[in-house]
């Protein structure tokens, strides 16, 4: 990980390089994660965040860090202000967002952040159900987890559980994102 304790931009040429078939990789990653749940955001106090705080290990204990956290309510608008602080930060390279991704009338998140996608990343829902299934059987088709490149930013939506967070920040995100990072971004580095 970069001695540099201030966030630099996706761009830095000290985190970018290449991959052994000359892909750009940028590395470590510096992720922002986005907690969608009304419930906690409307609690007083201290809030728990399990989802959040697990994706945040997951991201230090590989090497990476967390530059930015957000709690917001079930709410499209809510969502979309918020991604759109994060897309809008240079030094945010990925967002990872948890919750709202059922079949409920309040899981609105992969609607809110679908709107912002640029280019839709199929293969990242279809792999993480296809993993799902292997834990929770049938149940996976309820997931609306996806993912897409949204602003030359690769976003994930993920379920609210720390099994649905776990397994794919470990199984997809961590060994993907930095190739997905460098190229979504090879434009902007050139």
């Amino acid at each position: 990980m970069t001695t540099n304790s201030t966030p630099t931009p996706t761009t830095d040429p000290d985190r970018r390089t290449t991959d052994d078939h000359g892909h750009d990789i940028v590395s470590p990653l510096q992720a922002a994660i986005l907690t969608v749940s009304t419930s906690r955001a409307e609690a007083d106090g201290a809030v728990d965040d399990p989802g959040g705080d697990h994706i945040e290990s997951l991201f230090e204990d590989g090497g990476h860090r967390v530059v930015d956290r957000r709690l917001v309510a079930d709410s499209v608008g809510e969502i979309q202000r918020a991604l759109d602080d994060l897309l809008d930060a240079d030094t945010v390279d990925l967002v990872v967002t948890t919750g709202g991704t059922g079949a409920t009338v309040d899981d609105v998140t992969p609607d809110a952040v679908a709107d912002r996608f640029d280019r839709e990343l199929p293969g990242f829902g279809e792999l993480f159900r296809q993993l799902s299934y292997e834990e929770i059987g049938t149940r996976t088709i309820a997931s609306r987890a996806t993912g897409g490149i949204a602003r030359d930013t690769p976003v994930f939506v993920l379920p609210g559980s720390t099994n649905a967070v776990e397994l794919a920040t470990e199984a997809i995100i961590l060994p993907e994102a930095p190739h997905l990072v460098g190229l979504a971004t090879r434009h902007l580095a050139e």
